[in-house]
């Protein structure tokens, strides 16, 4: 899956305080999301070797037995750095498809913010994602929602050619193309392969765009 924003260094800041709540509410809240910048370090740089609840804790220095107040078990801080990793790659995407302009525009800052390179950080995380999903149903329950939101921008940016056009034209099929083609070039940019992601992500959705609706 091609990420949308540069490694940022992985960690999660902890979330300011708001005004007017209590102390605790606060603290608690600086020290879920430590856990949750542990977990993310640890998955990132050991997959699933290492990842378990006591060493979360240990990283984030915090207490084993706050880490369980917070976190029922390793899944369920799993799944928190799922959500936690969404404005990464799923929401710059959603804004550049919802934005208003035409299907052209949309489509170039779909490929502007996809051509960038994954951070090794985020690249790291999802292939760890990938593989406690093989063995956790919870997690990937979890991770195919993600995929199924993201998959939905391309079906949705599809859906704006098919309203210029007036009809004839099947945007599900079309979005989940280019979603699959866009996995296959972060697969490939992941090994080390200079395919050039922007220029054939380009190409695709524009060659597609103008055969759509034309028949077999």
């Amino acid at each position: 899956m091609a990420a949308v924003a540069k490694d940022s260094g992985g960690r999660s800041a902890a979330p300011p305080a708001r005004a007017g709540r209590p102390r605790s509410s606060a603290k608690g809240e600086q020290t879920r999301a430590r856990l949750i910048a542990a977990a993310r370090t640890l998955l990132a740089g050991e997959l699933s070797e290492g990842f378990t609840t006591r060493n979360v804790a240990a990283l984030s220095g915090v207490s084993h037995g706050m880490c369980h107040y917070h976190f029922q078990d390793r899944t369920d801080l799993v799944l928190a750095v799922i959500e936690d990793i969404r404005p990464e790659w799923i929401t710059p995407l959603e804004a550049a498809v919802s934005r208003p302009g035409s299907f052209a525009e949309r489509a170039e800052r779909v490929v502007g913010l996809l051509g960038r390179p994954e951070g090794a950080e985020l690249s790291h995380l999802h292939s760890a994602l990938h593989w406690q999903a093989l063995n956790d149903s919870r997690v990937r329950e979890s991770l195919e929602s993600e995929y199924r939101r993201w998959r939905a921008c391309f079906v949705g940016l599809f859906q704006v050619l098919a309203d210029e056009r007036g009809g004839g034209l099947d945007p599900r099929h079309l979005g989940l193309a280019v979603a699959a083609a866009v996995d296959g070039l972060a697969a490939m940019d992941s090994l080390g392969a200079d395919g050039g992601t922007e220029p054939v992500l380009r190409t695709l959705i524009r060659t597609l765009a103008a055969g759509a609706g034309s028949g077999p």
